[in-house]
């Protein structure tokens, strides 16, 4: 067995390899210390080799599912070795001590996963190929889950940011490519050949020719070709199910990079999960195929306004009919998830339950067709959609016939095809049940024979059907000439057969066994009428999918009060009242209003300096404006009361401080990094929002750079940018730079405090106010003390002499400062302890009063 295992794990490589061993998976040596670890399940040992005990851990087959999904998400991958003949096959190829046969029949990885217990339901699964082919990138991308397939061509060194929208699960590369992201999976470079990946998309998808695809490049067809191959080999020659790849240009949809999607917090939020991103706070969709097309939708807004304005159409058609809109959605609430459904099916892993998803989605797709096909001014998107939702009558009628209302997930048991529908079927079934009602029958007589009235019959997957009394009882059914034959003594019973029992035995088998035959050739049958529709069924999952997304966005915008966009053809943006939507409902839910603000960016204003104090909400008002314009261009209506732009070709943000240790990059390196990046690729169309740049090092350096970067923005990129600043230097850039408009939020000091307006105004902010939100944050009154000494001396010093460093020589130890700080609130402290406030007249205490305050206000 051993050497079974050892060259099976050999061809497992890195996998973690689950060895079937009866009603276990079984791993060894160092694969059982890591599952161990990684399951939390004990690690024993058996056996030796090369003199040392073998350590081992084991899961139960029925439960395999589960412990997947640990080892998947921990980042490993599995190997899946199944018995391959059954012992009674072993044994009559080889004797009666021949090993079983086994061999990996599956390796279960991160982007080539079907179940639903393993994945999200309401998230793609993508599995990304890549290769440089010359000087370009090749990707290729499939979630084979739902069959999606798309390919796409990126120049060298510009690949980041197709990687960020797709967001995959696992990457495979050719081996020695150079930028390989981390974590990906090299394989072998003959993988990626250009001709062999045609010869293969040909023969995957049965073309003569790749024109139905389009004009495919040769990295493109590189990838594709790595993609197939890596599929091939986990699947070990099983191909899952894919649709024929789309061709996507790389300048199809707004491109926005990992560090903004971070920064916006476009998929996920701060801790990694959907909890407080733009997606959770923007998905009201019903269903995970809609939660799923939403989320590429955000990943990927359009770039063709033609596409945006028919996505927005179909939204308004909802939202101005909410009598309609809650009808649709609730009748997607009944539908299954038939994309994934499909994916089963076509991979090979179809449960009847999988049928029957596909066949009440279907359905309720011609419900929903019947339903909007008699609706008057249709937008053209829907009318577009609809006829996806055709013919799936016949087959929806003859598995509605086949099958039962709820098939079962395991169709080993039978029972999933309905009463009615197979006559012989039928027949065997009833044979099956008069036989278990003839061994009641028999059960009863035996009781009556014998006289023992806890005689039972019995059943079991290693006897079959036998006779059970109690041990005491065991002797009288023993003796000759009962009929009874001994199989088995337990501890506390007795087992028996008889003729008569076994005769019926050998019929209910017989019959079970039939039945479960003519099922499973039923279950084949409707699965081939699947496969001959697979392409037909899969688009009809999307139209599901894209009206349940236009349906869950005109719920969300009839919910905040949103606009519809528009769109203008020059390089401008025009926001009045705009709002950050996850902001927005944050403070709603603590009843608090958010304030809007309007954003005018015009060639003659297309750079906006943005001044104020921290907290004062210059992030937040940079973020939404970013935000209006990704949603706008998704096909959304977005948070503001009226909202025009012109169509933005990239997306970068610059926003906030984090570092990147594990690649040796400071909070400022990666500031400065994502700088660069964004000054060497944004265009006159793109939108930048930058917000205190510079501010990681020395104050001359910052302000250097900062100044440095607005020119660059202004003179170089010339987009349309908001860059808030607390260097009030670069105010004076607006004599000379005739696109840049000054602009500030709004704060006020009232009796020492600090009031945040969060409102935006014209012109400069006339100072920080960073003392006043360091008090407002809770630092010892003795240190805002000091810091307001240390200000003063700084702008007398900077106002005589020029020089920020002026004054500081004469500036007392901050020691001195505390001590002068903590004497004048004891002295408070200890006047206010001897106090005998009973005793004190109205007239003493207003004395008093004057002079505590007298006192505090001293020093």
């Amino acid at each position: 067995m051993m050497v079974q295992y050892l060259g099976l794990k050999a061809k497992a490589g890195d996998c973690l390899l689950f060895y079937r061993m009866g009603d276990f998976f079984e791993l060894f040596f160092d694969d059982a210390r890591v599952a161990a670890a990684t399951l939390d399940i004990a690690l024993t040992s058996r056996g030796e080799h090369d003199g040392r005990p073998i350590p081992m851990c084991g899961v139960p087959v029925h439960a395999a599912e589960g412990y997947l999904a640990r080892l998947i998400k921990a980042g490993h991958r599995v190997a899946i070795a199944e018995q391959t003949e059954s012992p009674d096959e072993a044994r009559a190829r080889g004797g009666s001590k021949t090993l079983v046969a086994r061999d990996i029949i599956r390796f279960v990885t991160a982007g080539t996963l079907t179940e639903d217990s393993l994945l999200d339901s309401w998230a793609s699964n993508m599995l990304v190929a890549l290769v440089s082919v010359g000087d370009a990138i090749g990707i290729a991308a499939a979630d084979i889950s739902t069959g999606h397939f798309e390919l796409v061509t990126v120049p060298q060194g510009a690949f980041e940011a197709e990687l960020a929208r797709l967001a995959a699960s696992e990457i495979v590369v050719a081996e020695g490519f150079e930028s390989a992201p981390f974590g990906s999976i090299p394989r072998p470079r003959t993988e990626f050949d250009s001709q062999a990946g045609e010869e293969s998309l040909k023969r995957h998808f049965m073309l003569p020719t790749l024109e139905p695809i389009g004009a495919v490049s040769r990295a493109e067809l590189a990838a594709a070709g790595g993609l197939l191959a890596y599929l091939a080999h986990v699947g070990q020659g099983k191909m899952p199910f894919l649709k024929i790849p789309q061709r996507r240009e790389v300048h199809d949809h707004l491109l926005i990079d990992q560090a903004t999607r971070d920064s916006l917090e476009i998929n996920s939020g701060t801790k990694g999960g959907r909890a407080g991103s733009l997606l959770a706070e923007m998905d009201r969709t019903i269903t995970g195929a809609g939660a799923r097309q939403l989320a590429a939708d955000l990943a990927a807004p359009l770039m063709d306004r033609a596409k945006i304005e028919a996505r927005l159409a179909l939204v308004q058609w909802f939202h101005d009919a909410p009598l309609l809109r809650d009808a649709i959605r609730t009748a997607l609430r009944q539908l299954p998830d038939i994309a994934r459904a499909l994916g089963r099916v076509v991979a090979g892993r179809g449960s009847p339950r999988d049928v029957g998803q596909i066949r009440d989605g279907l359905n309720g797709a011609r419900t929903l067709r019947e339903r909007l096909g008699v609706m008057d001014d249709r937008p053209f998107l829907l009318d577009q959609l609809l006829p996806t939702l055709d013919g799936h009558g016949a087959m929806v009628d003859l598995f509605t016939r086949a099958l039962v209302a709820a098939p079962p997930t395991d169709a080993g048991q039978g029972g999933y095809i309905a009463e009615g529908y197979d006559a012989a079927l039928d027949a065997l079934r009833l044979a099956g049940r008069d036989g278990r009602q003839a061994i009641a029958q028999l059960e009863a007589r035996y009781r009556d024979s014998t006289g023992i009235a806890a005689l039972k019959i019995r059943h079991n997957a290693v006897l079959g059907y036998f006779v059970e009394v109690p041990a005491k009882h065991g002797d009288s059914l023993m003796a000759p000439g009962t009929g009874f034959t001994h199989r088995q003594t337990m501890a506390g019973a007795v087992r028996f057969n008889s003729p008569e029992l076994h005769e019926e035995a050998i019929r209910i088998t017989q019959a079970g066994g039939h039945a479960l035959a003519a099922e499973a050739a039923h279950l084949e049958e409707l699965i081939a009428f699947v496969l001959d529709r697979r392409d037909a069924i899969s688009a009809s999952a999307d139209t599901l999918a894209r009206i349940d997304v236009a349906a869950g966005l005109a719920e969300r915008a009839a919910e905040g009060g949103w606009c519809r966009p528009g769109f203008v053809e020059g390089a401008e943006l025009h926001i009045e009242g705009g709002r950050h939507p996850v902001v927005e409902s944050a403070l709603a839910k603590s009843g608090d209003r958010f304030i809007a603000n309007d954003c005018t960016l015009a060639p003659d204003r297309r750079l906006w300096l943005v001044s104020g104090p921290n907290m004062g909400g210059k992030s937040t008002f940079l973020r939404q404006n970013a935000l209006i314009v990704l949603l706008a261009q998704a096909g959304s209506y977005v948070p503001a009361t009226s909202a025009r732009l012109g169509l933005v070709d990239r997306l970068f943000s610059r926003v906030g401080a984090s570092d990147n240790l594990a690649r040796g990059r400071s909070t400022f390196m990666v500031e400065m990094v994502e700088t660069a990046a964004i000054l060497a690729q944004a265009t006159a169309r793109s939108f930048v929002i930058l917000d205190e740049v510079g501010r990681g090092t020395s104050t001359y350096d910052g302000l250097a750079i900062a100044w440095a970067v607005v020119e660059g923005i202004h003179e170089t990129n010339r987009c349309r940018c908001l860059f808030a600043t607390h260097y009030h230097e670069l105010t004076r850039l607006a004599d000379s730079l005739d696109a840049l408009s000054l602009h500030h939020v709004r704060a006020k000091e009232y009796k020492g405090d600090l009031v945040l307006l969060h409102e935006l105004a014209h012109g400069p902010a006339d100072r920080s106010y960073g003392i006043a939100v360091a008090k407002l944050a809770g630092l010892p009154p003795p240190v805002i003390a000091r810091a307001q000494t240390v200000l003063g001396k700084l702008e007398k010093g900077r106002a005589e002499t020029g020089g920020l460093a002026a004054g500081l020589g004469d500036l007392p130890l901050f020691s001195a400062a505390l001590d002068a700080a903590e004497a004048k609130v004891d002295a408070l402290r200890e006047k206010l302890t001897g106090l005998d406030i009973d005793s004190l007249t109205p007239r003493a205490a207003l004395d008093l009063l004057y002079e505590l305050k007298r006192a505090a206000g001293e020093g």
